[in-house]
């Protein structure tokens, strides 16, 4: 990869699925993992932040933008395979730029049961490894067996057992979280075969359950906030009277479907609608039940503290 590659002053709205969020200072689109480690190294020689961005589904991008180098993580790192060992599973190999629904829809189409629940979610590959994606019952750690990321120093490839998985985190989530660097490359699932009108049947149920509850038709990042232990943040958001609630008219309301969204209207609301709308639920949440919620949406840029 060269300079030619990085592009500047690119909008990221378009690149989340809440669609709001300004520019990246600086934005590439690497095809490999040494590609990865090159942008990490340029962006080290500029003295620039890095941020990297999956399909944009759990994340809410300042009105600045990103004043650093956004390295996307996407189709240009999506490739999908699959063989069988001799134990009779399927070893299926995902890129982390591709979508989530394809990895699940492909397992469906090969009769391999344990990933149906992947169908419904919006992000990608990476993304669900890095946070533990789940929904009904299953999670994402569930079927993985490898995944290979870039640690800054190295591309390392481990079992799925030293992931250190759990609710909505990962040991990459973790790692960023400390400020160590950590960018999933690849996944490898074990899933075994099964029945395939069982498996279609599932994966229908499933979409139908989530179309009925969910606003999938709103730009949103899903799931706002994370499940307090002993709780659901939806029923203590609607215990509030805070479902279908909007601070203003800028388009930034709690779904009226269901109270764990906030949705962006039209796409009409800014990154600063979005945000003072949680921190608002954050607040009354707490005075009506004395639990805190905790965003599981993730914020990239300023937010003014």
């Amino acid at each position: 990869m060269s300079d030619n590659g990085i592009q500047q002053n690119v909008p990221l709205a378009g690149y989340s699925t809440f669609r709001c969020g300004g520019p990246a200072r600086f934005f590439a689109e690497p095809s490999d993992g040494y590609e990865v480690a090159w942008l990490f190294d340029w962006a080290k020689d500029k003295n620039v932040n890095v941020f990297v961005l999956g399909n944009g589904s759990n994340c809410l991008i300042s009105d600045e933008g990103f004043d650093g180098l956004v390295i996307r993580i996407g189709k240009n790192m999506s490739k999908l395979t699959s063989e069988e060992p001799e134990d009779g599973r399927v070893l299926v190999t995902a890129g982390a730029g591709l979508s989530y629904a394809r990895f699940g829809n492909y397992c469906v189409e090969q009769s391999l049961t344990g990933a149906e629940f992947a169908c419904g979610i919006p992000g990608s590959c990476g993304g669900a490894v890095f946070m533990n994606a789940g929904a009904y019952g299953g999670e994402t750690k569930d079927f993985i067996s490898k995944v290979t990321y870039w640690n800054g120093e190295q591309i390392i490839t481990i079992d799925g057992s030293q992931c250190e998985f759990g609710y909505r985190t990962s040991l990459f989530e973790k790692l960023n979280s400390a400020g160590k660097t950590a960018v999933i490359l690849e996944m490898q699932a074990i899933l075994s075969k099964g029945n395939k009108e069982d498996i279609v049947a599932l994966t229908d149920d499933l979409r139908a359950r989530r179309t009925a509850s969910q606003p999938l038709d709103v730009p949103s990042a899903g799931s706002t906030f994370k499940r307090p232990e002993g709780y659901f943040a939806a029923k203590l958001i609607e215990e509030a009277g805070l479902k279908g609630f909007a601070l203003d008219d800028s388009g930034a309301q709690v779904s009226p479907k269901h109270a764990g969204f906030v949705v962006n209207n039209g796409g009409r609301a800014k990154a600063s609608d979005v945000m003072r709308l949680i921190d608002y639920v954050v607040e009354k949440v707490y005075e009506s039940s004395g639990v805190k919620l905790e965003k599981e949406v993730r914020l990239v840029g300023s937010f003014g503290g």
